[in-house]
């Protein structure tokens, strides 16, 4: 939203009974390798005995009002430009079933753990109008929210769409999370999907992501600079996946 981190603090649920300390000094030692990486110091946190590990960062930051980038202030005209691929769900899915190759571990380790730092610092070099995190309710759902609050629709361009490595093959296999397929049930009233889009690509875009990127609502005018800033911060991904259209009655959302 604009704003600058300035400290954390640690919240970990953690079943000291059943796990080593040495996996839970692992676990902070992560959290803390990047909290250094956004250049931000840790101050210390809460820890609660709990049957199933549980880690989070609480993060206290600064930001000026006039400065501010919310989610509901797109504008008819703008162009949607996202930093990262989709379907860490999916790939974490597999993980957890055992079907996912090192590649596909390494990729989403060095996809989830890239800070969403370097699309803020890009951003705020840039006059934009809109901007969210895609994380639980998915690329259509986070969309969705722009599109509802800022009153206007969108239009996305499904081959434009980066998917991480491996997703389709591993989605066709039907390794899809369970959070992803009631996504779908949610938001695919509010969606129009060409007649081309699978079942499968549908499900794709409601994968409900972890630590997933930034998706910017900015100006056509704006635009070019905005992508030449995230090329700048080494964002994984700077592509431009749809634009911003005047509001209809049917649907807020349309794939084509």
């Amino acid at each position: 939203m604009g704003g600058i981190p300035i400290f954390a603090l640690n919240i970990t649920c953690f079943p000291t009974d059943e796990l080593p300390l040495e996996v839970l000094h692992q676990i902070l030692k992560g959290g803390n390798d990047i909290a250094k990486k956004a250049n931000i110091p840790i101050l210390g946190g809460h820890s609660i005995k709990d049957k199933e590990p549980k880690y989070g960062l609480v993060v206290s930051g600064l930001v000026k009002k006039n400065k501010l980038v919310k989610n509901n202030n797109a504008k008819i005209g703008d162009e949607l430009i996202l930093t990262k691929p989709i379907g860490t769900g999916i790939i974490s899915t597999a993980i957890k079933r055992g079907e996912a190759s090192k590649n596909d571990i390494d990729n989403v380790t060095n996809i989830m753990t890239d800070l969403n730092q370097k699309g803020a610092n890009a951003m705020n070099k840039v006059e934009v109008n809109a901007c969210t995190d895609i994380t639980g309710y998915g690329l259509l759902g986070h969309i969705k929210e722009i599109c509802e609050f800022s009153d206007v629709n969108a239009i996305l361009d499904f081959d434009a769409i980066p998917f991480i490595d491996n997703v389709l093959e591993l989605a066709e296999q039907g390794i899809i999370p369970g959070g992803s397929k009631r996504n779908l049930d949610c938001f695919q009233s509010h969606v129009k999907f060409d007649d081309k889009i699978k079942k499968i690509e549908q499900l794709m875009l409601a994968d409900a992501q972890t630590s997933g990127g930034l998706l910017i609502s900015v100006s056509p005018e704006n635009s070019k600079k905005l992508i030449e800033e995230l090329k700048k911060e080494k964002c994984l991904i700077n592509k431009k996946i749809g634009k911003i259209v005047a509001k209809e009655i049917s649907h807020l959302i349309q794939v084509k």
